[in-house]
């Protein structure tokens, strides 16, 4: 994987085809990727480093917001252009961007071959058989189902990308929440859970792997097992879940991550709190605080609920972080609401908060409500309040020098060789900042002990105990 980019660069093999991926968006997507490589090795096919060195170019897109779809169109684009110069034979076109904007996509750039909807990537090995020739012009296969409904198993093959020590498990997929300014539900189809024997067998199967980091993921953890017939007010599923894995010996860490603020009772906190091997890490995305904002945004509670979970997660969990992120600038943000949001940040003193500014995607109610925000002005309410987030971040890890953590190492660091990279706890891979260790060898994958002697806004510097 290119650092920053999001595109992966697979590991060579030599068989009759030559697939090179490249993969871009979430953690989601980056399973999806995964069991897709799984399904072309599992054919007989083989995975190049280089698209010039490939018979088949694949795109795996994203469409989330702006930023997102033109990434995936330049993307799509440059292995178009590759697609000619390297005399490869089929580019194939998948994802989010592939199951809204297909019929575009066929039309506007002639070069794709296939294209898969976001729960019909299950159909990659099909996609690359051969194609009888025509004559006239040739138009791609569109393969999209309308409402996506596929969920993998543990069964079906997957080849992981990245470190050896850590893995995202996605526990169900779509979503079934009506939040004013998304588009995943559309693109992702209606939240459909796995079994929990199901997940912890698949858990189990990296454990022995050596995997030691499970980073749990979906559309709406927390949400997890609702559609399988349970009721929100019957014992919370993902909290079964978290102790079904709890019992996994060869795992150390299990990380949540996208929860709902709503969604939390008794017996998930209670859970995160008790269980060993649950991280004292959740990772919830509130996007906003005034109620006016939280009505606007269709998300269901108010902001008594998210101040007294907050609060709960701080009183009931020791140690606890809380990962965060926030819209700023969303149709009809008034100065007076955006000035609440900074109020709450700055009392709350989040250990971890991004903050976007808000993306207009069509097809959403958002896209349809009135008094716009001058994009301006959203992009200085996003710089005011990671301003007040950074320095929140500082003094958070300026506190943390002189103390002792367990670091799970990464290998050695992209800044200088002679410095190790891992991550505490409180970092989660990818989105977190790192902590730098100055001393001492040891292999990618180890669980040490490490006092920390700097700190910057986002990074720690610390020194292995020996």
């Amino acid at each position: 994987m290119t650092p920053g980019s999001g595109q992966i660069d697979c590991p060579a093999l030599v068989d009759s085809q030559r697939i090179y991926f490249v993969s871009l968006g979430c953690p989601k997507n980056q399973v999806d990727t995964e069991l897709m490589l799984g399904q072309v090795q599992a054919a007989g096919h083989a995975l190049v480093h280089s698209p010039d060195e490939a018979d088949v170019l694949v795109v795996n897109t994203c469409a989330f917001i702006d930023a997102a779809k033109e990434e995936s169109v330049d993307t799509i684009l440059e292995m178009a252009a590759l697609k000619k110069s390297s005399g490869a034979r089929k580019l194939v076109v998948t994802g989010c961007l592939a199951q809204r904007y297909a019929d575009d996509l066929a039309k506007d750039i002639p070069e794709i071959d296939h294209i898969l909807g976001s729960s019909d990537f299950q159909s990659i090995a099909k996609a690359l058989a051969p194609k009888p020739k025509t004559r006239g012009k040739k138009l791609p296969v569109i393969q999209v189902t309308e409402t996506p409904a596929y969920i993998y198993d543990h069964e079906a093959p997957r080849t992981r990308i990245g470190a050896r020590h850590t893995a995202y498990v996605k526990i169900a997929e779509g979503c079934d929440r009506p939040c004013s300014f998304c588009i995943i539900p559309k693109l992702r189809g209606p939240q459909r859970s796995r079994r929990i024997d199901d997940i912890a067998a698949e858990a189990s199967a990296l454990a022995k792997e050596g995997v030691l980091e499970i980073n749990l993921i979906a559309q709406d953890l927390t949400r997890y097992g609702w559609d399988q017939g349970t009721s929100p007010d019957a014992r919370q599923p993902l909290a079964q879940l978290l102790r079904a894995l709890g019992k996994i010996d060869e795992l150390e860490w299990i990380r949540l991550h996208y929860t709902f603020p709503s969604a939390f009772d008794d017996d998930l906190i209670d859970a995160i709190a008790s269980e060993p091997k649950v991280l004292k890490y959740v990772d919830v995305p509130l996007q906003h605080i005034a109620d006016p904002m939280l009505k606007r945004m269709r998300r269901g509670h108010s902001s008594r609920v998210t101040r007294e979970l907050v609060k709960n997660l701080r009183e009931r969990i020791d140690d606890v972080v809380i990962r965060t992120t926030f819209i700023v600038g969303h149709p009809g943000e008034t100065p007076e609401e955006f000035d609440e949001l900074c109020a709450f940040v700055a009392e709350s003193k989040f250990e971890r908060a991004g903050a976007f500014t808000y993306s207009i995607e069509p097809g959403t109610t958002s896209a349809m409500l009135p008094n716009r925000v001058d994009p301006a002005v959203a992009g200085e309410r996003q710089q005011t309040l990671m301003e007040i987030q950074r320095k929140i971040s500082r003094e958070r890890n300026e506190a943390m020098v002189g103390k002792e953590l367990t670091v799970l190492v990464e290998g050695v660091s992209s800044e200088s060789e002679y410095l190790l990279e891992g991550r505490w706890y409180g970092q989660a891979p990818g989105i977190d900042g790192v902590t730098y260790l100055a001393n001492g060898q040891v292999p990618a994958g180890s669980l040490v002990r490490a006092r920390v002697t700097q700190a910057s806004d986002y990074d720690l510097a610390a020194t292995l105990e020996l």
